[in-house]
């Protein structure tokens, strides 16, 4: 028998339940950088969003952008309202973003329109209500067919009424007609003493509340965004930081990223051929931090400059951000140590990002280097010295914000390289900011002080993933850039400089001493050994004489045996002749 598939081990039966798609609220992208990521799309379409806060805070020009971004990028035509600005003074205020209000207007994709009300034309008995604004606002969402709205402000509309369930009745009346109309609202609203609004109603009967704020800490303003209630929808509940410039509005989100980002296996060169011999002869892994650390005048700079001309030679962008220096004042100091930045910044590979600490607070410098690496899309990112941002905050808020960059960098596989001023000995070995824990590699440069002069070293304190020497390096700024040199270490501990110098010329005539005694030597020996080759050939010489004179001797010797043989054989043959003749003789 076959089985049921919808039976479980219990002999019950599984209900056949149907995926549905389930409602979601739509939203409308505001086109405002970062907004949408911490709203997930952005604000709610087809409803009103409550846009309130304190004077200066950037309420009108973040309405503005947000009917600017609509009409040029998602093809919505909006409506302005309002009760306080003329539409001239508008167009001005706005022509600093680089928004071009006056061709929209032309092309009916804006409109702007301002309704004067007077208090004391306001009266909350009678036939008040909003039926003049309800028809002049439809006139002109009509005539240009719009989809966006904003309302500014609306503590001017509902300034003279003081009874709350009026004032409550009419927001929500207003609320219910820009639903019916189906338009996405914007309606701005200026900060109360202890509420939200000055009436502490608006809140209530919005979908979406986003609260701006302009916070003065130290001396240092910083504009902060912060996502009160989104009715339908998870968002952001931290505060962003958002900042306005000549580029527009942008909210950068604080919200780590935390430890998922992938790690690459490619290796890039620091710039400096010698320090890559320290690293196995391949350099650093792209997409890691780098730190180096050191005294003042150690060279953090220069070797910020090696790694940018590197990153730059390979055809990649690279970001200098400068907190002390200006980009002519870099470009000209690098060219006495053979480098010619002025060349990428003509090619578009190296960009220039100068401000000073105090310019304004952390939040607002991280915002600004968040989209700054988002218009220019670079492989690699200089800071120097992230330690000046000590002017900007406190010691734990500038760890935060390092923390919250090397997490964005290392999301987008950037290679970034940090300096840090140091002070005190080598031997303390941290940071005034306790980051090194936070960074891939960390180098650390030295002044070393003998003999009346200063020398500089390099230590390669850590470089994770990467065999890695662990020697002191001579520092040496030349003119063909930074060459490192080993050491001299001695009896006497560690020499550099002119002590090195001194101790190696030492070194040397003693090889020179050393050398020309074994050259002494040998000239003796080989004197010695012609002498006595000499003699021997004179002995040699004579024993040969003797050998030829006893030769002789022999030679004489035997011819006289010879001779004295064949005398007496003559001699034994002349008496056996003489006998025979006597014999004969006889006879």
């Amino acid at each position: 028998m076959a089985q049921d598939p919808n039976a479980c081990a219990g002999g019950c039966v599984k209900a056949d339940v149907k995926s549905e798609q389930l409602p979601t609220i739509e939203k409308a992208p505001t086109g405002i950088q970062g907004l949408d990521e911490i709203t997930y799309g952005g604000l709610p379409k087809g409803r009103p969003t409550l846009l309130c806060g304190s004077a200066g805070c950037g309420k009108t020009l973040f309405s503005m952008t947000f009917l600017y971004n609509g009409a040029v990028q998602f093809d919505e035509p909006g409506v302005f309202i309002a009760f306080e600005e003329q539409p001239g003074d508008l167009i001005k205020n706005v022509g600093s973003l680089s928004y071009d209000v006056e061709r929209l207007i032309a092309e009916k994709k804006l409109a702007i329109d301002h309704v004067h009300i007077e208090r004391n034309e306001i009266e909350e008995s009678g036939d008040y209500d909003l039926e003049g604004l309800f028809i002049r606002l439809g006139f002109a969402i009509d005539s240009i067919g719009a989809k966006r709205v904003v309302i500014d402000t609306i503590e001017t509309l509902f300034g003279g009424l003081d009874n709350p369930a009026i004032l409550r009745a009419e927001l929500r009346r207003l609320f219910e007609w820009l639903k019916e109309k189906g338009v996405t609202a914007i309606i701005t609203g200026e900060r109360g003493d202890g509420t939200l609004t000055r009436h502490g109603l608006e809140e209530y009967v919005s979908d979406c509340v986003i609260l701006l704020d302009n916070r003065v800490v130290d001396q240092l303003a910083t504009r902060r965004m912060r996502i009160v209630k989104y009715r339908g929808s998870a968002h952001g509940t931290n505060e962003y930081p958002f900042i306005i410039d000549e580029e527009g509005i942008t909210v950068m989100p604080i919200t780590s990223t935390g430890l998922s980002h992938d790690a690459s296996t490619e290796r890039i060169t620091s710039g400096i051929a010698d320090l890559d011999a320290m690293l196995e002869g391949k350099g650093f892994y792209r997409g890691s931090s780098i730190l180096i650390s050191g005294m003042a005048g150690s060279g953090k700079s220069t070797t910020s400059a090696h790694f940018a001309d590197a990153a730059c030679r390979r055809g990649e962008r690279c970001i200098y951000f400068a907190m002390e220096e200006s980009p002519t004042q870099i470009i000209r100091n690098m060219r006495a140590i053979g480098l010619d930045l002025q060349r990428w910044v003509d090619k578009g590979l190296l960009k220039f990002s100068a401000k000073r600490p105090s310019l304004f607070g952390l939040e607002t410098h991280l915002a600004s280097m968040h989209r700054d690496v988002e218009l220019f899309d670079p492989s690699s990112v200089v800071v120097d010295p992230i330690s000046a941002l000590l002017g900007a905050g406190v010691t734990g808020d500038v760890q935060s914000m390092i923390l919250r960059l090397v997490d964005f960098l290392k999301a987008r596989a950037i290679t970034a390289f940090f300096t840090n001023l140091t002070h005190g000995k080598t031997e303390n070995a941290t940071t005034d900011i306790a980051i090194s824990s936070l960074m891939d590699a960390w180098l650390l440069l030295y002044n070393r002080e003998s003999n009346g002069e200063h020398n500089r070293e390099l230590y390669l304190l850590k470089a994770r993933g990467i065999a890695h020497s662990n020697q002191v390096r001579e520092f040496l700024i030349t003119s063909e850039g930074i060459k490192l040199r080993d050491v001299y270490v001695g009896p006497e501990g560690v020499l550099t400089g002119s002590a090195r110098i001194q101790q190696e010329a030492k070194e040397a005539a003693e090889r020179l001493l050393r050398d020309q005694d074994a050259t002494r030597r040998a000239r003796e020996i080989e004197r010695r050994r012609r002498q006595i080759a000499a003699q021997i050939e004179v002995l040699q010489a004579q024993l040969a004489g003797e050998e030829e004179e006893a030769g002789m001797l022999e030679g004489e010797a035997t011819a006289r045996e010879q001779r004295l043989a064949k005398d007496r054989a003559q001699l034994a043959l002349n008496r056996s002749a003489s006998r025979q003749d006597n014999q004969e003789k006889g006879r």
